[in-house]
């Protein structure tokens, strides 16, 4: 009876079709952009190269902690070029308490080199070519195109969104790019910049690593993980 049960319980979304499912994923987004009207990209920049910079950096490490030190390394380092003119060392110790401070120095120096010798010192607009700079995956060029220059090329997919998406049971993935995968095919394109922000804000404030605050989730009836942990069966 008890197996019984607890199957019951994972009914309404374990047995959902890809329409529901997709259906579900539009509803969770409406009613997140309800409950996070603010949410937005939390890095502070000023433009695409400064962006760039700030998501390298955000590799495992806070938003918060990338913030203070940007906010000084932003004025000493106003273009590709200024990332250049000054020894590794040097850059390792202004960027050193965002963690792993030695590749990710690697990463910028040679991301400036880059985009002074092939992209005329600016931010290219296309994931292709973003992809061709030292430090940059998919995430870092899905933050810079959608943020930066409004275009949607992918969805960005973080701790946060890993995290939340599954517990929505959206994807089952636990790799960046199959989440990706997943997930492109969920939300509306129209949506794709917004859907990372979204789910991050959320994560943040309510739907957290250790202790999710179900009880003040705003799509609490349409995730399963609520479900098997109330016991509560959406009507």
């Amino acid at each position: 009876m008890l197996i019984k049960a607890a199957t019951s319980r994972r009914t309404p979304m374990m047995r959902e079709s890809k329409s529901q499912k997709k259906e579900r994923t539009e509803q969770i987004i409406k009613l997140l952009k309800r409950a996070h009207p603010d949410a937005h990209c939390a890095l502070n920049h000023s433009n695409a190269f400064e962006l760039l910079i700030a998501t390298i950096l955000s590799a495992q490490c806070t938003d918060e902690r990338v913030n203070i030190v940007t906010a000084d390394l932003f004025r000493k380092y106003r273009k590709p070029e200024d990332y250049l003119k000054v020894p590794e060392t040097e850059l390792q110790q202004d960027i050193r308490t965002t963690g792993f401070f030695r590749n990710k120095t690697k990463s910028i120096q040679g991301a400036c080199k880059m985009l002074v010798q092939e992209f005329n010192g600016e931010v290219p607009q296309t994931m292709e070519e973003l992809l061709k700079l030292p430090g940059v995956a998919r995430k870092t060029g899905n933050v810079v195109l959608g943020v930066a220059y409004g275009i949607a090329a992918g969805i960005v997919v973080d701790t946060h969104v890993t995290r939340l998406s599954n517990r929505l049971g959206l994807t089952k993935q636990k790799d960046a790019v199959k989440i990706e995968d997943d997930l492109i095919k969920l939300v509306p394109k129209k949506d794709w910049i917004i859907f990372s922000h979204l789910l991050i804000f959320h994560g943040r404030r309510v739907c957290k690593a250790r202790r999710p605050l179900c009880e003040e989730c705003a799509v609490e009836k349409l995730c399963p993980s609520s479900i098997l942990k109330t016991g509560k069966i959406p009507k």
